[in-house]
């Protein structure tokens, strides 16, 4: 099969390399939509000349393979997945292939005003209340700790010893064949390389967990079980490894209530989550189901409505704190169903406005939990900044939010709309279980305030653990430690999102101290690369971006702290070279200038 000739010359100047590194670490550019575009048009060119499914598929795979974006396995694998679903949503859209890379790529594709794409979600008439700092009213009040598990990307067909360099987008396992030399071969309890978590390092944290941390109250359990293997997953495997894996909390912490959240990888093909109203074959009600038979060991029986409708929940936790799980695949602008209509899809957002409503006037406290952060350049724009209002709306409500899917060690910051400067919400990012990749694996406590009359359940502190992934491996013994606490290592006051705010403005004229958060950013790797001036601006940008896609806006404060350094440092040192310049030309010449060596 042919492609069309705008396409066939177009595909031949694309860096498909740089494409992947883009999509791999969301960071899409314009060459990303580029791509996209060449990609989108050729598909809806195959739809309108009447080829079939089998047709469109067979000439994807040749693509694939002629232009060696992946192995043959994968390439087949991963388009015999995706073929008929996406197939069917392109055929039923009535975009045109900027439009619709323009929603998936966001900022980095300049797109025509889509007003379909374009909506606002609903408030109560009720006004918000003034803004009430978070404040202890105890010098030591009770505390409730908690532990943050995320992406934990379980492998069970993990294999030491297996190929850890299989060039695929995972390793580690049997079918990956033998290693061509001994430092290719997979460690006995994870891999830096693109392989997830064996079983024996996921019961061997738990483990630990349970014997250091006792005290733990609750889990925030925010999403991505299963492993990597996109290309290789079918609806009975993803089930299966999510089963093993409630066993294992199940076994280690069998009186400790786990509050979950759905990843974007829990589901077949991956990403794929169609809005409640896809009742046919693509229905994604064989997750709902099962998550809801799994989630009712800890969540009560009014949860499981809106579990099997959207995967998402409300439920009191203690007096005066509630609880709110997101499905944040409703923003994933990787879930191609969204094509079809963004406009809150199964009316999560209006849902959760309710229940923050609810909240504030039964005067509670609220923690919400999800996958993929809000501000991440993975949700979609207009979803985003209508969570971003929410959070405004109810910043005296919601006092934490608490997320995952980065993989990395970070926090986003939320503004307040009418006054910019002023921080009003801090949204948890947790480190990754798995080391996928160049990581260490990781998980989080955090320190809660309560339990008492008029307990703001706000964080006070956290700590970060860590297991130095290339010491056990060469000693065959695993020793978790911890990495650091934020408020002692960052030296803050508080966790108030006014602190966090001013620790940004810290670290970005403090050398030493951006390069202690980049140590911990990357869980302590080995492998961390180094940082230089354009990833230090656009680390420091992700932790004021609250905002998907809004970085033009959202980084301004970034880049001009950063000019002003950079202006100073330079006005500071042609100065200083001025003024010895002079005041050498001006040294009697019998003066002796003292040596700094003594």
């Amino acid at each position: 099969m042919n492609m069309p000739k705008f396409l066939s010359g177009a595909l031949k100047y694309m860096d498909f390399k740089q494409v992947f590194f883009e999509i791999e670490h969301s960071l899409l550019s314009s060459v990303s939509c580029t791509a996209c575009k060449a990609g989108v048009g050729l598909l809806q060119h195959y739809i309108k000349t009447g080829k079939t499914n089998l047709e469109i598929a067979h000439a994807a795979i040749k693509l694939c393979l002629s232009l060696k974006i992946e192995t043959k396995r994968v390439c087949v694998g991963i388009i015999s997945l995706f073929a008929d679903e996406v197939i069917y949503i392109m055929e039923r859209l009535i975009l045109e292939p900027e439009e619709v890379c323009g929603i998936i790529v966001g900022d980095g594709c300049e797109v025509p005003y889509i007003p379909w794409h374009d909506w606002n979600i609903t408030f109560p008439p009720i006004p918000k209340p003034p803004a009430d700092p978070l404040t202890t009213t105890m010098s030591s009040p009770p505390v409730l700790k908690v532990l943050h598990l995320s992406d934990n990307h379980f492998d069970p067909h993990y294999a030491p010893g297996a190929n850890a360099d299989c060039g695929e987008p995972l390793c580690c396992r049997i079918t990956d064949g033998p290693p061509e030399n001994p430092k290719a071969a997979a460690g006995p309890w994870g891999d830096y390389r693109k392989c997830d978590t064996p079983l024996q390092t996921m019961e061997n944290m738990y483990q630990h967990i349970a014997y250091t941390h006792p005290d733990i109250d609750y889990i925030y359990w925010t999403g991505d079980i299963p492993p990597h293997d996109v290309w290789n997953q079918t609806h009975e495997e993803q089930l299966h490894v999510i089963q093993l894996t409630v066993k294992q909390l199940l076994d280690f912490f069998p009186h400790t209530p786990i509050l979950p959240a759905l990843g974007n990888h829990e589901s077949a093909p991956v990403n794929s989550f169609p809005p409640p109203n896809v009742k046919n074959h693509f229905s994604i009600q064989w997750l709902y189901d099962e998550l809801d038979r799994q989630w009712r060991r800890w969540l009560p029986d009014s949860a499981s409505q809106t579990v099997r409708y959207g995967a998402y929940y409300a439920v009191p936790l203690r007096k005066g704190l509630k609880v709110i799980s997101l499905n944040m695949n409703y923003c994933h602008n990787k879930n191609w169903w969204l094509l079809l209509n963004t406009t809150d899809p199964a009316q999560e957002l209006q849902w959760l406005v309710y229940e923050l409503q609810a909240a504030e006037l039964n005067g509670e406290k609220v923690h919400i939990l999800g996958h993929i952060p809000p501000g991440h350049s993975d949700c979609l724009k207009t979803w985003s900044q209508n969570y971003y209002r929410i959070i405004n709306r109810y910043e005296n409500t919601v006092v934490a939010q608490f997320f995952g899917h980065t993989h990395f060690d970070e926090f986003q910051l939320f503004y307040d709309e009418a006054q910019p400067t002023r921080a009003v919400s801090v949204a948890y990012i947790g480190p990754s279980v798995t080391p996928y990749y160049n990581l260490n694996p990781g998980y989080r406590v955090y320190t809660i305030e309560g339990d008492y009359k008029g307990s703001s359940y706000a964080v006070m502190d956290h700590e970060n653990w860590y297991l130095d992934l290339k010491e056990a491996n060469h000693y065959n013994h695993p020793r978790w430690r911890l990495l650091y606490s934020a408020k002692s290592s960052y030296g803050m006051r508080s966790l108030s999102p006014q602190e966090w705010d001013y620790l940004v403005h810290k670290l970005s004229f403090n050398d030493n101290l951006f390069q202690q958060y980049y140590k911990y950013y990357w869980k302590a790797s080995p492998l961390r690369p180094k940082c230089d001036e354009e990833c230090k601006k656009r680390l420091l940008c992700d932790l004021v971006s609250g905002r998907s896609n809004d970085r033009k806006n959202t980084c301004v404060k970034i880049e001009q702290r950063m000019s002003e350094q950079e202006s100073s440092w330079r006005s500071w040192l042609v100065n200083g070279l001025t003024i010895t310049g002079a005041f050498l030309l001006f040294l009697p010449l019998g003066f002796q200038i003292p040596s700094v060596f003594g």
